[in-house]
């Protein structure tokens, strides 16, 4: 099953869009989660929340809910993947306070590290074999074969992203599927358009099926167009077949084609 959602909450110009205009923030999860059933929480990039931080989230989303976890940036940028073990541990110990709501690790790569398999070996030997992990490397030395045999070996899936029309590769690693859509062409930018949605449907439909499992995020938050576009997309999604989760409630308008 599909589960679409957008990369992160908390953005300011939400409200009124997409947020009630007197609903107090700390209540947008709850809001938020009444009309989609994941969301990508960035926020452990920056810094990573104690484990109270991610039990606290649990707690505020319903049963079934998802979150998708950015890994700290203290091991993608810093360390580099060198040494993970300790940075791994430390990242899972507190993110699994979301208990069964846990969903992937995205560990997002600087685009100035050059590949390195030994790293990303010992990186997803790291991870418990219970917790699902997505490589996104913003490199172009990291698309060999070695590479996608390694996340093959591990069912570790490589991120799918979108960038005014230009993706990286398209290359299946494993059972499931993971998408970052950040910037659309559309008239009202940076929103995706139906045809661009539509062709990214088709893509997963014919390498992952009908009844693929996998997770869909729009990062594209100015302007509310995250919301609107990932509404859009689970309409497009059914529209050819695939299942998609729910929740999923009035999340605004569809963008233009």
């Amino acid at each position: 099953m599909l589960r679409v959602g957008t990369s992160g909450w908390q953005y300011r110009d939400w409200r009124g869009a997409f947020y009630p205009p007197k609903l107090p923030t700390a209540r947008w999860l709850e809001h938020y989660a009444t009309c989609f059933p994941t969301v990508e929480a960035n926020s452990p990039f920056y810094r990573l929340p104690e484990r109270t931080t991610f039990e606290h989230w649990a707690a505020r989303t319903p049963d079934g809910f998802t979150f998708a976890v950015k890994a700290s940036r203290f091991l993608t940028h810093v360390r580099r993947l060198r040494e993970p073990a300790e940075s791994v541990a430390m990242l899972v110990d507190r993110a699994t306070g979301l208990g069964p709501k846990l969903g992937p690790v995205l560990v997002q790569l600087p685009p100035t590290l050059r590949v390195d398999v030994v790293r990303l070996e010992e990186t997803l030997a790291a991870f418990p074999s219970g917790v699902r992990v997505v490589l996104e490397p913003r490199h172009e030395s990291w698309d060999t074969d070695g590479v996608y045999e390694v996340l093959q070996a591990r069912d570790a899936a490589l991120c799918l992203w979108d960038r005014r029309n230009h993706h990286g590769p398209l290359v299946r690693t494993a059972t499931w599927c993971y998408v970052r859509f950040h910037e659309g062409r559309t008239a009202r930018p940076p929103g995706y358009g139906r045809r661009a949605l539509t062709t990214w449907a088709e893509r997963l439909v014919d390498r992952w099926g009908d009844a693929a499992d996998g997770y869909v995020y729009f990062n594209n938050d100015a302007q509310a167009c995250a919301v609107r576009d990932a509404g859009t997309f689970v309409r497009i999604a059914a529209s050819v077949g695939m299942r998609c989760a729910s929740p999923f409630g009035p999340a605004g308008e569809e963008s233009g084609s």
